[in-house]
């Protein structure tokens, strides 16, 4: 069994990524390699957030700090069960994931300056110190996180956050044993997409240098694998327009379907695969 964390900026469709993660099993006829099965309530609820919401072309609230979130402990755990056979030789491996969903202000508060305490903290700050002190604790095996921009100026934000993190990292005794599996999310986008089977040089080498570089410096290779995916996926092999449409959301621009019927997500499974496998 794995424990694995989710995070990434405001926007980078984490709530999204698990809800569809969770609606593959009623896919799995169209992706015959891998089984998928939410364990508990959050996962089966995800799931029909998906079917009920992502399918009928709106768009899944994001998660947020606020009235239902106060603490760490406010978050869903999503658990689920993936059978994998990679060929028709091989035999099925299956694994047992829990994931929690961070806030976006989580991971974002990371690259702030550490600040002498002046007043009383506030909600936002304490839930940062339990996501870090969670994230970072022994059983947690590995973290997802999601990038999503590629566009002037975001490598450099990217590269203090991941540099902040390592250190942080570093600080509780996990830069040895806790594996990062850094995904170029939207990887729909025309921009994007056909970079997606080379990522690591073809997305995180052209668009985000100085963040690729920092990673492979101070991550042991072991620990370090660098991903494409996409949550929506493209309309068809002839069609590689994005199968999303983004539109005005209540907290800022929000994608939303754009043909049920065509809906493919793209490389689900393989960081999370990854990130359970010991070694």
């Amino acid at each position: 069994m794995g424990n694995i964390c989710i995070i990434g900026p405001r926007a980078s469709g984490k709530t999204t990524y698990l809800a569809a993660l969770a609606y593959k099993k009623r896919l799995s006829s169209k992706s015959k390699n891998f089984n998928l099965q939410p364990l508990n309530d959050d996962s089966r609820a995800i799931a029909d957030k998906a079917e009920n919401i992502i399918c009928q072309g709106e768009s899944v609230e994001p998660t947020v700090i606020g009235d239902a979130i106060q603490s760490v402990y406010n978050l869903p755990i999503y658990s689920f069960n993936i059978e994998i056979k990679k060929n028709i030789f091989s035999k099925t491996e299956s694994f047992h994931l829990n994931v929690r969903d961070y806030p976006g202000e989580v991971f974002e508060k990371i690259a702030e300056p550490k600040q002498e305490k002046i007043a009383e903290p506030n909600q936002s700050d304490s839930i940062h110190e339990e996501f870090i002190k969670e994230c970072l604790m022994k059983d947690i095996v590995g973290c997802l996180i999601l990038l999503p921009e590629w566009k002037k100026g975001t490598d450099n934000f990217y590269n203090r956050v991941m540099n902040r993190f390592i250190d942080l990292m570093d600080v509780n005794d996990r830069l040895n044993d806790l594996k990062l599996a850094i995904a170029m999310s939207k990887c729909e986008r025309g921009e994007l997409w056909p970079g997606r089977i080379e990522p690591e040089i073809d997305l995180f080498g052209v668009h985000l240098p100085n963040t690729k570089a920092t990673l492979k410096e101070r991550i042991h290779s072991k620990n370090l694998r660098f991903y494409a995916i996409s949550t929506f996926g493209v309309l068809r092999r002839t069609d590689p327009r994005p199968n999303r449409v983004d539109e005005q959301g209540k907290d800022g621009k929000a994608s939303v379907l754009r043909e049920a019927s065509h809906w493919h997500p793209y490389n689900m499974i393989d960081p999370l695969y990854w990130l359970s496998k010991k070694g």
